[in-house]
C-alpha cells in the first residue's frame, strides 16, 4: 500500500465516521455558556457533561440541519460529568453507542462537537492513552473523575459534551475537557456509565459514596501474583485529606488488590461499588504495602451535591 493509499483509506474511514455521526450531535445553550450534547434514545434524550449544564435547567439545542429544539435538563451527576438533556419535539435518531471498555492505546477515534460554536465540526486523532483520572472541574477539592480516554484528536472549547468514536462510527466517549499541550480527555461509555444515566434518567441524580484516592493500574510484583493468581492492581498516588481512605489508613503507594473481597486492576472496578448503597457500610480493601499484604476496612461517605 502506498502513502497515498493509505491516507486515503484514513481519509475515507473519519468522513464515514463523520457523516455517520454529525446528525445525531447538537450545539447546545445554556444561560451565558454551551458546548455539545449526544442523541442517545428514541425518547429525545441527550447526553453532555454536567460542567456545561452548570446549575441551568433549561437550553436550546441546534441540529446539524439548522433544526432548534428547546430542552430541558433531566439531572447531572458531576462525579462523572455527565448530564441529560430532554428535547422538547422532534430530535434525531440516536446515535449508535458502543463500549469504551473494548478500546486499545493506538486506535483511531474520531470528535465530533461545536467547538466555539462551531456546529459539526470533527476531528480525529487516536487513543493515547486509557484509564486517566481527571480533577473536576466543580465541587469540593479532591474530587476526580476516574477511567477517563485520552485522545490526541484536537478538542477546543464547546467540543464538551460532544461525541468521541472508533471507526466503526459507535461512540465510545463523551468529551469532556481539554487538558492543554495537544491533550484530549473524554468520558468512557461502558457499563458503569449506562448505570449514571439510567439513574439520572429515573432520579434526577446520582447518590454516590466515595473514599478520596486516586490511582493508577500497575502490575503486582511477580511472586504475588503467582501466589494470588491476579496479575494487576490499582497503585494509590493521592489519598484525599479527611476522606475515607485517609481515616482507614490507607497511603499513597499501597496497591489496592480488592475491594469489597472483589479483585480490582483499575479505577472502574471500585467505582462499581460505589453508588449509594455502600454509603456507610464497612468495605474491606486489601493492599500490598511494603511487599506485605495488608487488611483495612473503609467506610464509604456520601458524596456531598455540589
Amino acid at each position: 500500500m502506498t502513502d497515498l493509499e493509505a491516507l486515503d483509506a484514513y481519509s475515507r474511514t473519519v468522513s464515514a465516521v463523520a457523516s455517520e455521526l454529525t446528525p445525531h450531535v447538537a450545539s447546545v445553550r445554556l444561560g451565558n455558556g454551551g458546548g455539545s450534547a449526544v442523541v442517545f434514545d428514541t425518547s429525545g434524550h441527550l447526553l453532555t457533561n454536567a460542567h456545561v449544564v452548570g446549575s441551568s435547567q433549561r437550553g436550546t439545542a441546534t441540529y446539524s440541519d439548522g433544526t432548534e429544539a428547546v430542552f430541558r435538563v433531566v439531572g447531572t451527576d458531576p462525579l462523572s460529568d455527565l448530564a441529560v438533556l430532554h428535547a422538547i419535539g422532534d430530535t434525531p435518531k440516536p446515535a449508535r453507542m458502543g463500549n469504551a471498555d473494548e478500546l486499545v492505546v493506538g486506535q483511531l477515534v474520531v470528535a465530533v462537537g461545536s467547538p466555539l460554536g462551531l456546529a459539526g465540526s470533527v476531528t480525529a486523532g487516536v487513543v493515547s492513552a486509557l484509564g486517566r483520572s481527571l480533577p473536576t472541574r466543580t465541587g469540593a477539592a479532591g474530587r476526580v473523575i476516574e477511567n477517563v480516554i485520552q485522545t490526541d484528536a484536537a478538542l477546543n472549547p464547546g467540543n464538551s459534551g460532544g461525541a468521541l468514536a472508533e471507526s466503526s462510527g459507535k461512540v465510545v466517549g463523551v468529551n469532556t475537557a481539554v487538558a492543554g499541550f495537544g491533550l484530549g480527555l473524554a468520558v468512557p461509555i461502558n457499563q458503569t456509565t449506562w448505570r449514571v444515566i439510567e439513574t439520572l434518567l429515573t432520579e434526577g441524580r446520582v447518590r454516590r459514596a466515595y473514599l478520596g484516592i486516586v490511582g493508577v493500574p500497575a502490575p503486582l510484583p511477580d511472586d504475588v501474583a503467582e501466589r494470588t493468581g491476579q496479575k494487576a492492581g490499582l497503585r494509590v498516588v493521592e489519598v484525599v485529606r479527611g476522606g475515607p481512605a485517609h481515616k482507614a489508613g490507607l497511603r499513597p503507594g499501597d496497591l489496592i488488590l480488592t475491594v469489597g473481597r472483589s479483585e480490582v486492576a483499575d479505577a472502574q472496578d471500585i467505582q462499581r461499588m460505589l453508588f449509594g448503597e455502600a454509603i456507610g457500610t464497612d468495605l474491606p480493601v486489601t493492599v500490598l504495602r511494603n511487599g506485605a499484604m495488608v487488611d483495612v476496612f473503609t467506610v464509604p461517605a456520601e458524596l456531598a451535591a455540589s
